[in-house]
């Protein structure tokens, strides 16, 4: 899935997600495959690999795989069990593009 706007996924979801903008998992969410996004919330359970510029773990979230990130945060019982990537910066997301993007409409599955 190729997308330009922000994703909420509160389902089941199998596959790689490609988007330029936000991508959430809700709390009913079920990720099998890859992420890759500007930014990632995770309040469900996403087992594979997600590459981002930030990522957030909240404290009903599991990542199972290993994150490519800029940033790392994980809340009070959020779980992540793999491996963890510091993205340097001529690896990273281009932050500028990100921040003067426009803001996109929302996909909810």
């Amino acid at each position: 899935m190729n997308l330009k706007c922000n994703l909420f996924i509160d389902g089941d979801f199998e596959g790689v997600i490609h988007s330029d903008h936000d991508v959430t998992i809700g709390k009913n969410g079920r990720v099998h495959g890859e992420i890759f996004a500007k930014r990632v919330t995770v309040q469900g359970i996403v087992q594979g690999n997600i590459d981002t510029y930030s990522i957030e773990i909240k404290p009903s979230g599991k990542v199972q795989g290993t994150i490519t990130s800029k940033e790392l945060s994980i809340d009070p019982r959020g779980i992540f069990e793999g491996n963890s990537v510091i993205k340097k910066e001529e690896e990273g997301v281009d932050v500028e593009y990100f921040l003067n993007l426009p803001p996109k409409k929302e996909i909810l599955i």
